[in-house]
C-alpha cells in the first residue's frame, strides 16, 4: 500500500451526498420509528475492530444500509415525541460544509470564520428575542450545558460580591448560596445544579400551579446570594413562569434570575405569543436550544449572560501557548475549549429564515398543536393542559389505557408521541416542533391516534 496521503476522493463525498439527499427526500413517506427488521439489522455492526483499512465508499454504503433505516424520522413532519425540531435545509447544507471545513472554534486564530459567525449569531439571537444587546454568551451543546454555564456564572458573580473568588478558591468554605426553583423545574436544571456543586436536593422548592408555573406569591425572602431559576415553556404544558413579577422581586433583593428557556424562549419572536414572555428580558441569564424550535439540527445550545465579566471569569482558560487576541475569543465563554463550529449551522438557519420565517415556524407549529388538542377534545378525550404554545397533554382514560395507546401509536409508525405523568395523571405528550409538519401530517397522525384509541377502549 502506498504511504502517500491524499484528500478524500470525490467518489466517497458524492456517494455520501447522494445517500443524504435520498434520505431527506424519502423521510416524509417512511414510518417514523424503525421497523423491527431495521432494529435487528443493527446486529450486523457487532464486529471486531477491523485489522486493515476498508474502502471508504464501502463504509458509507454499509452505514447507509444499516443506519438510515434505524433512525427516528425526526427530520420529517410526524415526530411529536420529545421537543425535537427538524432541520431546515440551509442548516443541513451548512453542516456538510462545516464538516468539510473541520474548524476548531476555540480561538479566533484557529478559525476566523467560526469566531466571526459565533459572535454574529449571538447578536442575532439577542435581537430576535429582544434581550439586552450587550449580553455576553456562548454556543454549547444543549440547554443542560447552557443552564450549567449560566449557573456557574451566577455562582461566580454572587460570591465575588461576598469577596470570594470561586474560580481560584473553589467552594470549600465559600459563603452559602440559596437556589430557588419551582416544583415543576426541568431535570436539566437539577442536573446543572448538581454539576455546579449546589446539589439536587439542597434547593428551595416553590409550589407550582396547575400548569406548572412557579407561584410568585410563594417566593421565599431572597438575598444577594440567591439564584432564582424560572421557566420559559414547561416541557409538559408549555406554560411560562411570570417573569416580570419574579424578576422585580429578585431585583429588589439583589438576587440573580436565570431563565431556562430551552424551547419556549423562542415564542418571544412572535407578537402572537410574546405576551407569555413579558418581563423575561429583566433576568440575568438565559439558556435555550437552537436545535429545538429554530430547527438548526444537533447539537446547538445557547447561553446568554448580562454580566459578561462574570462569564469570562468563570469560563476563561489561560496557558502560555494560548495567546488571546484583541477581539472576543469563543473558548472564554463556554465550558468547552476545542469544539466544533456550531455557529455555522446556526448562522445559516437564522439567515435563511429571517425574523418573519422564524416567526411563521413558531406560529405554525403552535397552530398544529391547537389542531391536535381540538380534535382530541372533540372525541371526548381529556386534554390536561392549557395549550398555550406547541405542547399537548392528553389522557385516554385509565393510566393503563393511555399507556397502551402510546405503545400502539409508537408501534404503528404513522407518527411518534411519547408518554409522561403530569401531576399524577398518565398522559400522551404531543410536541409539535418541526418546520416540516403540515396540516396533512397532523390529520393523518390524528387518524392513527384516534383509531388506536378507539381500539383500546373497545377491549
Amino acid at each position: 500500500m502506498s504511504n502517500d496521503t491524499r484528500p478524500p476522493s470525490d467518489d466517497v463525498l458524492k456517494l455520501a451526498a447522494e445517500k443524504a439527499r435520498r434520505y431527506v427526500r424519502n423521510v416524509y413517506d417512511r414510518r417514523v420509528s424503525p421497523s423491527e427488521a431495521s432494529l435487528a439489522a443493527l446486529g450486523e455492526l457487532s464486529e471486531a475492530f477491523p485489522s486493515s483499512p476498508c474502502d471508504p465508499c464501502g463504509v458509507i454504503e454499509k452505514l447507509d444500509q444499516i443506519g438510515s433505516e434505524a433512525t427516528m424520522a425526526t427530520t420529517g413532519g410526524r415526530y411529536f415525541g420529545f421537543v425535537i425540531g427538524g432541520t431546515v435545509p440551509a442548516a443541513i447544507a451548512a453542516n456538510w460544509l462545516a464538516a468539510a471545513w473541520n474548524q476548531n472554534a476555540a480561538l479566533r486564530v484557529m478559525s476566523p470564520i467560526a469566531a466571526e459567525l459565533e459572535e454574529r449569531v449571538l447578536r442575532w439571537v439577542c435581537e430576535a428575542l429582544e434581550l439586552p444587546l450587550d449580553c455576553s454568551g456562548g454556543l454549547v451543546t444543549c440547554a443542560t450545558m447552557a443552564n450549567f454555564t449560566a449557573l456557574v456564572t451566577a455562582r461566580q458573580a454572587l460570591l465575588a460580591r461576598a469577596g470570594w473568588d470561586v474560580a481560584a478558591d473553589g467552594m470549600f468554605g465559600a459563603p452559602p448560596i440559596e437556589v430557588v426553583v419551582g416544583a415543576e423545574v426541568h431535570a436539566s436544571i437539577l442536573k446543572a445544579l448538581s454539576l455546579a456543586g449546589f446539589g439536587r436536593k439542597r434547593v428551595t422548592m416553590v409550589e407550582a400551579d396547575g400548569q406548572g408555573r412557579l407561584r410568585a406569591d410563594k417566593l421565599p425572602r431572597l438575598s444577594e446570594r440567591s439564584i432564582v431559576c424560572i421557566q420559559a415553556g414547561n416541557v409538559n404544558t408549555g406554560a411560562f413562569d411570570r417573569a416580570g413579577e419574579i424578576c422585580q422581586a429578585a431585583r429588589d433583593q439583589g438576587a440573580w434570575v436565570h431563565v431556562d428557556g430551552a424551547f419556549g424562549l423562542w415564542a418571544r419572536i412572535s407578537r402572537k405569543y410574546d405576551h407569555l414572555t413579558q418581563g423575561i428580558d429583566q433576568a440575568d441569564s438565559w439558556a435555550t436550544d437552537a436545535h429545538k424550535w429554530p430547527n438548526v439540527g444537533y447539537d446547538s445550545g445557547v447561553v446568554l449572560v448580562r454580566n459578561g465579566e462574570a462569564l469570562r471569569a468563570s469560563m476563561g482558560i489561560a496557558a502560555a501557548y494560548l495567546e488571546p487576541g484583541l477581539r472576543r475569543e469563543p473558548m472564554h465563554h463556554a465550558p468547552e475549549s476545542s469544539r466544533r463550529s456550531r455557529g455555522v449551522e446556526l448562522w445559516a438557519a437564522l439567515k435563511s429564515l429571517g425574523r418573519s420565517g422564524l416567526c411563521a415556524l413558531i406560529e405554525r407549529t403552535c397552530a398544529h398543536a391547537q389542531q391536535f388538542a381540538e380534535a382530541l377534545r372533540k372525541r371526548g378525550f381529556d386534554v390536561l393542559n392549557d395549550v398555550v404554545i406547541n405542547q399537548v397533554l392528553v389522557s385516554f382514560g385509565r393510566p393503563e389505557v393511555t399507556r397502551e395507546v402510546i405503545r400502539r401509536v409508537q408501534e404503528d409508525g404513522t407518527c411518534w408521541c411519547g408518554g409522561t405523568v403530569w401531576q399524577g395523571k398518565t398522559a400522551m405528550r404531543i410536541s409539535v416542533s418541526s418546520w416540516a409538519t403540515t396540516e396533512t401530517d397532523v390529520e393523518c397522525s390524528l387518524e392513527a391516534i384516534l383509531r388506536i384509541a378507539g381500539e383500546c377502549h373497545a377491549l
